[in-house]
């Protein structure tokens, strides 16, 4: 921004001041400023200063010039006394915008409220802000007063908030401000209310003297907040303004106190209002001691983590009757009954003056979840207060959002001691009932109880409560054995008709056991018929199921209406997790919630409960709330000597339902821990469907005779129509259920198959299935045949099962293992020990196999594993896959759990269910396929016959072989024979066969064979029936018959359709089939690479595959242009024909690697449809050979594109927050476009992303466009597969940008959200701008001659017109042989078009010497080469260097020249010279020279004083116009060198460059630096005031309409000045769907920042009709500056005069070399190095910096100091290094040398500023530099974080 002051024309107007400006302004595209805020320090001698306006010019856009008037004093003694002012910006010069704002202030009438003190107000508004002090002088701010002031300012705008304060100063400073402070804006005409009533006093309240106030509210502040280590305070605060959902929070501290120093993990702000809760993380110190000092932050929110609660804010007055001691000390509940739901029991805590006599308590932030209309309240409160007793008026709510209110009348006590003794109350806002209750007791044996009994009864419309039973109307002693009737009345607001009830006890006293015979329950006024009974039985945790409380239905009709819900509760496995307190749960469902169900008898009975690791399991039995559990409370009663609890996660499975919720806790119910909470709600993170199962209450008479009853188990299996139950074991119990079948079926159960072991699969035991009697007697009108049923007698499946031991100690076991398949159809026993694998079975660590035949179990629902418990019996079991062939599933049962009765929940059988991402499944199909042997001479053969099946759309099955061994081919496929298989194993297609491919392997005897067709088989999908489809082929496939094929594509021709009819009846059909597909025929060219060894002698194999199907794979057999195939630079010719494929997408091509020399070098594949005539090209340029490249003899080549995607992972710190599980990403982009789901596999020797660690992926996927969202996941569904990601990186090179998201949370089941999936935001995500790269495929060839190879370290580097790469390391796989040419893909600086690279060897290995032949590099558009055919080794070849570089080739042209450069070196008369070695790299417009000692020179003693040294280096690369040199020394002896200057000549451009030096490079002189760049003085600067000449190139687009034969004008807008008008005229027919160029001379504009471009008549003429010009693009070129490039793409309107115009601005520049050189000036940058606050985190390593900017980079800078510890933890350390202008910095490089024991290092952050514009730039790490920490890394890259 250009700013331009105007002084007034004012006496003593102008000032010797220091004059600062701030400018308030938008973001935004073109951002416009809205307020200047100018000022002065009022220092010098006239510091008075009037200042007329301000213009402030947009440098980069000059159109956008803002005009700010003042005319005004800025002093202390002239005019108001302001010396600091905020200006108001316009577009227009004359405009002046002011404001007047008229602040009322009150004063509080209480002793000592006034102040002496001056006070001041700063107003904030959406434009900006302005301050003024309120002027003091004349007694303002007394006790008891109102001030006001008027301010004259800028209009602001909206007002957001005010900060008011004074200076403390004055004898009685303190202040009190009463009400609040009006603000009346005249202009806008708004009155703003800023509510204080508040001190500003160092003194009183909380010793603020200044407060910000938002519109009509405080700001909060969080008061009576712990803060301490590990807990979560909650606060309520109120602000007027509804913000939510908010941008940002600021949060800070006031830094008072001993410790103020504070850490703070992250803020959740919950707004009830729109029910959004929402995260913002933190991660930092608020402490002036640590880290970067701040103690306040500003945080923003992570979206993806962002939530929205169902619930609403209400506001709840409760009104305490005036009567005496109406007051309590107890705590108060209170629950509400709406239409729709009811609210959760709420606990009002009683601080010591609430519910006291005649008060109104209100509570103004209590949630209730949407009920509908109110019907009733409930409010109780704990009678054990001796103070409890409470006399209630009413109680009233209202919403605050709608302000719909709800009285409650009560006037009536709650106490034991009064009224009617209760203790609750329900508040109707309907009439009152009474409700009478008969409570009988059973005569059974210990029947009575003297336990404290309770009952809730639950209606239609809401619930009593909980009431306990105290005041019995008939018995005094209650609840006694001998079926005792009690009689107790509750009265409650109608509940309607009474649907169920609960009834239980406390469970204390010595006999508190209690057989409960039945409760009856009528309302009062109703007859005794009226009455529901509700039958119950024992309430005794050592009777029957050990349940105490109970849910009870009406017994109607014998039906019992409860469903079983089964509640599994881990206790988390940290140091003090277990809890002795009793722990409740209650549950939310779609058809309303239980009650508070105490979790007291668990069904897997541990002993003790809830302790550190273990699982309970509790069985609750209620009423349906419905197929959806929403969520859950749970918590505990706070009671016992080790109340906290930490809870992992809970999992509740509802078998009726068939569901199985997780929901995951993994945090503290504690009162000391966390938040202080006791109780939490969750929300499922998973909900798994499992086998849905049907309560069925089995009741069993034992007859009344003597010995009738059993102690033996007793089991039960129940049969139905639509199957069979499990065995189920009553426990001691009887049976008496015999299975009941009601319908008959007539069944045939055949077999035709052998049970020898020497025939047929050599099976002796058969699972036979029936078969409808129809299809046995299709056949037997046939003479003498029988039924040929091969579809319809399905045979037995076989299952594989790989079952994983866990790797933990003692995980192995010798117990007998057993496991249960249960598929959709039936179930399956296993008995598993004949292992496939391993004799010891179910070791730590193992996988063992077992292979199982069964019938069809149909799809696999779950499966039951477990063992007898004998032997060292505990088995921590990992996994279980089951490989089910017949089913196309390969299914993995996680498990990751003990089976041991002293771990985990006890259990030794448990049941697995299959999961999604590791199941690979397709669904199979049997199909019944015969084969037709033609009746021909020699017509059947012995070889291997397969077959592959096509449906439509490209979906096929898998190749499938039909004989299964020798003997089988030898039997089938004879001359005239009709040969039928039965094939399980095949995918489903679909309805429709369109082709079969068939064919053979052509070995054996007799492999030659004639085919006459084939009829494929299978049922029918709806009704009973099959369809068999025809497919002929009367071909032979034999390699010396017909043409040569042994595969063919048959297309079907009829289809015959049986079904079976309700009669009993077969029903025949046959069709033609219309629309086959056609046959095409595919030309396919083989290009074999021209280099030694090229050829093969392998038998090559292609496929081809398109949208519609492939070709499966095919011999290329027969070449048809040579006779010798696939040699060296020869083309192949070879037709295949196939049914149509389609769109040809990517092509498979191996060798089988037979014969001696199998290596292949495959230059290209051409596929040609001849029918279409589309050509799909190819281009592979690689080996296939197990010795050369990556060893690979099978490649797969795409036509389509993709694009490689960098990942980078941290895994968090914690203990478990390593995970073995796979893991994947999907990048997601506009328009939900996506990649496929990309694994990112870990390396070889790498078993997990362990704990702190870091991991690096590249992978190729679909170019999604720009990044909107990224999926991260992993397949682990155990606990063991937990993981805690710390941070994801996306880059994306091709595109030069990286995308960093902050994670911090868990992927795991059972902890954080329970979530193994998280969907990142790229509006979470920190975007970094990195070097674009282009993928280049770059072939490297080594020479053929002896000893050529080599092991050693390969590294190049690129250097192109715009730039050059870092050095790269070429990736070995394998070594570089002789005459082998080894090909990668590289990503490579986006610096086109190249020049020359540069190779370097390290000479490390066994074989360090190499002999280079060339190298090459393909881009998409051309291809480069360079040719060396040379050594580069120190002890071979005339050169003996092991560096060389090589020129670019493109169509047979050097890009660069050799030259020899003679450097010429003069020291300085200064100084006694240097012994010390001295380097030199040269840089010019084509890159460096490299790092060239400076050795033999024309002196023999070199570099003494005064002495001139010539150093000549021949057959170097020319590297063009130069631009700077870098120098240095080793500082070896005598070191101290003063440098005057260095001349370089290029002999081939015959030109001298001078580079002035005049410096030490010393440690004991100067700065001490022993480096400098000198800049070339050839370079004159540019005189801006002469005149220079302007290229400009228009491009006009090539469509219809889009030319013009009128002329266009431009102006250039140039940071220096704006052109003339340049009219572009248009002889010649211009502007023609065409590039035309023009050219103007110019007063110099400095850089072009934005044009605009006009279109006019030639005559001046009025236009009579619309006309356009479409303009595409404008480039501007100045020789001097460089190219400037404009993307218009806009249709300029046709006009008679030069006022209608569009602007562009300048979106890429390219500056011109000779410019960047000018701009090489020395610059000293300051280089703070920040450690980070961890432990460990400082290093005595050496470190180095490298810095890059766009005028190149500083090469690698030690960071040094003298006597001073450098880069200790949490220290800050300050370097400044000077070095030629950089630019704008791009990235820096910071590694160290590793050397040293302590050389990890934790670099929090870097900030480099150039002193010369104070422009500082900051590259964040955060990261270590340890070998042994994260990557591994001990140097990382950094970008600027803007």
């Amino acid at each position: 921004y250009e700013v331009v002051t105007i002084t007034g024309d004012e006496r003593g107007a102008g000032t010797d001041a220091n004059v600062f400006v701030t400018l308030f302004g938008e973001y935004g595209i073109t951002p416009k400023i809205h307020l200047a805020s100018i000022e002065h320090d009022n220092t010098g001698m006239s510091a008075s200063w009037f200042l007329d306006r301000v213009v402030i010019t947009d440098v980069i856009r000059p159109h956008l010039r803002f005009y700010f008037a003042c005319n005004n004093w800025l002093s202390k003694e002239e005019g108001d006394g302001l010396y600091a002012r905020d200006l108001l910006a316009s577009m227009d010069q004359m405009d002046m915008p002011k404001n007047k704002y008229i602040v009322s202030v009150f004063t509080a009438d209480m002793k000592g409220s006034g102040t002496d003190a001056d006070v001041f107000i700063n107003i904030f508004g959406e434009f900006g802000d302005t301050e003024r002090c309120l002027d003091s002088d004349k007694n303002n701010f007394e006790k008891d007063s109102e001030d006001k002031f008027t301010i004259e300012a800028p209009n602001l705008g909206k007002i957001r908030k005010i900060t008011i304060g004074h200076n403390n100063k004055g004898s009685s400073a303190g202040w009190f401000v009463e009400k609040q402070v009006i603000l009346d804006d005249m202009g806008n005409k708004v009155v703003y209310e800023f509510p204080i009533n508040r001190w500003f006093a160092l003194d009183e309240d909380d010793g603020k003297i200044q407060r910000d106030i938002l519109v009509g509210a405080d700001q909060p502040t969080l008061e009576g907040g712990k803060f301490e280590r590990g807990l979560t305070d909650i606060f309520n605060v109120e602000i007027a303004a509804l913000l939510s959902p908010l941008s940002r929070v600021t949060i800070g501290h006031d830094n008072d106190g001993v410790s103020a120093g504070w850490y703070c993990e992250k803020v959740v702000v919950y707004c009830p209002f729109t029910g959004i809760e929402q995260t913002f993380p933190c991660g930092k110190w608020l402490d002036e001691k640590e880290g970067d000092g701040l103690i306040e932050r500003e945080l923003y929110e992570m979206v993806s983590l962002r939530h929205r609660r169902q619930k609403h804010p209400w506001s709840l007055w409760i009104w305490t009757t005036d009567m005496p001691n109406a007051g309590t000390d107890a705590d108060i509940s209170f629950q509400v009954y709406g239409e729709k739901n009811k609210s959760d029991e709420i606990r009002l805590d009683n601080k010591s003056d609430n519910f006291e006599q005649g008060q109104i308590d209100k509570f103004m932030q209590v949630e209730l979840p949407d009920l509908g209309k109110l019907t009733k309240l409930r409010i109780w409160h704990e009678k054990i207060n001796p103070f409890a007793g409470w006399h209630l008026s009413k109680v009233t709510l209202m919403k605050t959002l709608t302000k719909e209110k709800y009285t409650f009348p009560c006037e009536r006590w709650l106490d034991i001691n009064e009224d009617d003794n209760e203790v609750v109350r329900e508040l109707p806002a309907c009439g009152d009932l009474i409700y009478r209750l008969t409570v009988c007791t059973g005569d059974v044996s210990g029947s009575g109880t003297d336990a404290s009994i309770f009952i809730n009864l639950i209606g239609d419309q809401g619930d009593t409560g909980e009431r306990q039973l105290i005041n019995c109307k008939n018995n005094v002693n209650k609840f006694e054995k001998g079926n005792q009737m009690d009689e107790f009345i509750v009265e409650a607001v109608t509940i309607r008709r009474i649907r169920r009830l609960r009834i239980g006890h406390d469970g204390k006293g010595g006999g508190c056991g209690w057989f409960l015979d039945k409760v009856i329950v009528r309302e009062e006024g109703k007859a005794e018929a009226h009455a529901v009974e509700f039958p119950c039985n024992w309430l005794d945790r050592n009777e029957d199921d050990g349940q105490i409380t109970r849910e009870l239905v009406p017994f109607v009709d014998g039906q019992r209406l409860y469903i079983g819900y089964q509640i599994t509760v881990k206790t988390g496995d940290i140091p003090g997790g277990s809890s002795d307190s009793n722990v409740f749960v209650k549950l939310y469902g779609e058809k309303g919630d239980t009650n508070k169900m105490m979790l007291v008898v668990s069904t897997n009975n541990l002993g003790n409960y809830f302790e550190t690791g273990r699982v309970d399991i509790f069985t609750v039995e209620t009423f349906d709330i419905g197929q959806q559990i929403n969520r859950l409370m749970i918590g505990h009663t706070n009671k016992g000597m080790r109340a906290g609890w930490f809870l992992d996660s809970v999992q509740i499975m509802v078998p009726v339902h068939g569901k199985n919720y997780m929901f995951p806790s993994h945090r503290w119910l504690c009162k000391d821990e966390a938040d202080g909470k006791t109780e939490v709600e969750i929300y499922p993170s998973e909900i798994l469907e499992m086998e849905q199962v049907m309560n069925y209450e089995v009741t069993v008479v034992t007859g009344d005779v003597m010995f009738a009853g059993t102690n033996a188990r007793v089991f039960i299996q129940i049969y139905g129509e639509k199957g069979k139950t499990e065995t189920i074991t009553l426990e001691n119990r009887s049976n008496n259920f015999e299975r009941n079948t009601t319908e008959i079926f007539k069944y045939y159960f055949p077999c035709n198959r052998w049970l020898a072991v020497d025939e047929d699969d050599g099976q002796i035991a058969r699972e036979l299935v029936p078969v409808d009697e129809a299809f046995m007697r299709q056949d037997e009108d046939e003479e003498g045949t029988s039924a040929t049923l091969g579809l319809e007698q399905k045979m037995s499946t076989t299952y594989t099962l790989k079952i994983k031991t866990g790797e933990k100690k003692y995980a192995g076991t010798d117990a007998n293992v057993f496991a249960i398949l249960f598929g959709e159809k039936d179930d399956t026993l296993i008995n598993l020990k004949s292992c496939k694998n391993y004799k010891n079975k179910f070791e730590q660590g193992m996988i063992n196999e077992f292979i199982v035949e069964a019938v069809d179990l149909g799809d696999l629902e779950k499966l039951r594993i477990g063992h007898d418990n004998s032997g060292s019996s505990g088995w921590f079991l990992d996994w279980v896959e089951v490989d089910a062939p017949s089913q196309g599933q390969r299914l993995r049962f996680p498990c990751g759990r003990w089976l041991d009765p002293g771990e985990d929940d006890g259990a030794i059988v448990r049941d697995l269910y299959p999961a999604d991402l590791q199941t690979e499944v397709y669904t199979p199909v049997p199909y019944e396929i015969k084969i037709f042997t033609s009746d021909v001479f020699a017509a059947g053969t012995d070889a291997d016959v397969f077959i592959v099946l096509y449906g439509q759309n490209g979906m096929c099955t898998l190749q499938k072989h039909l004989c299964v061994n020798k003997r089988e081919r030898r039997l089938y496929f004879e001359r005239g024979a009709e040969d039928m298989f039965i094939v399980e194993q095949l995918e489903d297609i679909g309805d429709v066969i369109e082709k079969i491919r068939i064919g053979h392997d052509n070995r054996g005897t007799n492999p030659g064979w004639h085919l006459d067709r084939v009829e494929i088989r299978r049922q029918l999908r709806k009704g009973k029936g099959s369809e068999t489809t025809i497919f002929p082929c009367e071909r032979w496939l034999a390699k010396s018959e017909d043409d040569g094929e042994t595969v063919r594509e048959l297309v079907a021709s009829d289809i015959i359709t049986q079904k079976l009819l309700r009669d009993g009846t077969l029903k025949t059909t046959e069709m033609e089939v219309e629309d086959a597909l056609e046959a095409h025929g595919y030309k396919v060219s083989v290009r074999t690479g021209d280099m030694y060894g090229a050829g093969t002698d392998a038998n090559v194999f292609l496929t081809i595959y398109g949208d519609l199907g492939d070709t499966g794979e095919r011999k290329l057999a027969k070449s048809e242009n040579n006779k010798n195939k696939f040699e060296r630079g020869e083309v192949d010719r070879f037709t295949i024909e196939a049914v149509d494929l389609g769109q040809v997408f990517k092509i498979r091509i191996r060798h089988d690697n037979t014969m001696v020399g199998a290596d292949w070098y495959l230059d290209q594949v051409e596929v040609q449809d001849e029918d279409t005539e589309e050509v799909y090209m190819f281009v592979c340029e690689r080996w296939l050979s197990t010795k050369k490249e990556d060893k690979r003899i099978d490649r797969i080549f795409y036509v389509k594109a993709v694009i490689p995607y960098h990942f980078t992972v941290s895994t968090g710190e914690d203990r478990d927050g390593s995970t073995t599980a796979r893991v994947y990403v999907i990048v997601i982009g506009p328009n939900d476009a996506e990649t496929d789901r990309l694994w990112l596999d870990l390396a070889e020797g790498k078993k997990c992303f362990a704990a702190g660690g870091m991991e690096h992926f590249v992978c190729y996927g679909a170019d999604v466009g720009e990044i909107k969202r990224v999926e991260l996941g992993h397949n682990g569904v155990t606990p063991e597969s937990c993981w805690l990601v710390d941070e994801l990186s996306v880059a994306v090179p091709t595109k030069g940008i990286k995308y960093i998201f902050p994670c911090k949370c868990w992927l795991a089941k059972d902890r954080g959200d329970g979530l193994t999936v998280r969907l990142l935001n790229v509006l979470d995500s920190s975007t970094i701008n990195i070097i674009r790269k282009v993928i280049y495929s770059v072939s490297v060839v080594t020479g053929d001659t002896q000893y050529a190879g080599t092991d050693t370290n390969i590294f190049l580097t690129v250097y192109g017109a715009n730039g050059s790469t870092e050095e790269m390391l070429l990736p070995k796989n394998g070594d570089f042989e002789r005459d082998q040419e080894d090909t990668f893909t590289l990503e490579i600086d986006d610096i086109a078009p190249l020049k020359k690279i540069r190779v370097r060897i390290d000479g490390t290995g066994s074989r360090p010497d190499w002999f280079l032949d060339r190298m090459r590099n393909l881009t998409t558009e051309e291809e480069y080469l360079f040719t060396y055919e040379n050594w580069l080794s120190n002890t071979k070849g005339p050169k003996r260097t092991k560096v060389c570089e090589l020129p670019a080739v493109v169509d047979d042209e050097e890009m660069v020249e050799k030259t020899t450069y003679i450097i010429q070196v003069q020291t300085s008369d200064v100084g006694g010279g240097t012994d010390a070695n001295v380097f030199l790299i040269v840089f010019g417009e084509y890159g460096d020279t490299g790092m060239l000692p400076l050795k033999e020179s024309t002196n023999r003693n070199k570099f003494e004083r005064k002495m001139k040294d010539v150093f000549r280096f021949p057959d170097m690369l020319s590297l063009g116009e130069l631009s700077k040199v870098r120098v240095w020394h080793d500082n070896k002896p005598a070191p101290g060198w003063h440098l005057e200057y260095i001349d370089v000549k290029d002999e081939a451009m015959d030109q001298t460059f001078r580079f002035p030096c005049d410096r030490w490079l010393a440690k004991n002189e100067d700065d001490g630096q022993i480096i400098r760049e000198l800049a070339c003085a050839n370079n004159d600067s540019i005189d801006l005031s002469d005149k220079t000449e302007y290229e400009i190139v228009t491009i006009t687009a090539n469509t219809d309409n889009a030319s013009t034969s009128e002329n266009a004008w431009i102006v250039l807008e140039g940071r220096k000045a704006r052109s003339k008008e340049f009219v572009l005229e248009n002889k010649k027919k211009k502007f023609l769907g065409a590039t035309d160029t023009f050219e103007f001379s110019s007063k110099h504009l400095g850089e072009i920042a934005g044009i605009c471009l006009g279109h006019i008549t030639k005559d001046g003429k009025k236009v009579k009709k619309e006309v356009f010009w479409h303009v595409l693009e404008v480039v501007v070129t100045e020789k001097e500056m460089g190219n400037y490039f404009f993307h218009c793409d806009a249709q300029i309107l046709l006009a008679a005069k030069k006022d209608q115009f569009q602007t562009f601005e300048c979106y890429k520049s390219v500056e011109s070399f000779a410019s960047k050189v000018r701009k090489l000036v020395p610059v000293k940058y300051e280089i703070i190095v920040i450690t980070g606050d961890v432990k460990g985190a400082g290093t005595d390593a050496n470190v180095f910096i490298t810095i890059y900017g766009v005028n190149g980079d500083s090469g690698r800078r030690q960071l040094r100091q003298k006597s001073r510890n450098l880069f200790e933890r949490g220290q800050t350390d300050r370097f400044v290094v000077e070095m030629l202008d950089l630019g704008e910095l791009l990235r820096v490089k910071v590694e160290h040398d590793g050397n040293n024991s302590n050389c990890g290092w934790f670099l929090e952050c870097v900030e480099i500023t150039n002193t010369a514009n104070s422009v500082t730039t900051i590259f964040l790490c955060g990261k270590w530099l340890d070998a042994n920490k994260a990557d591994g890394q001990i140097h990382r890259v950094l970008y600027p974080r803007y």
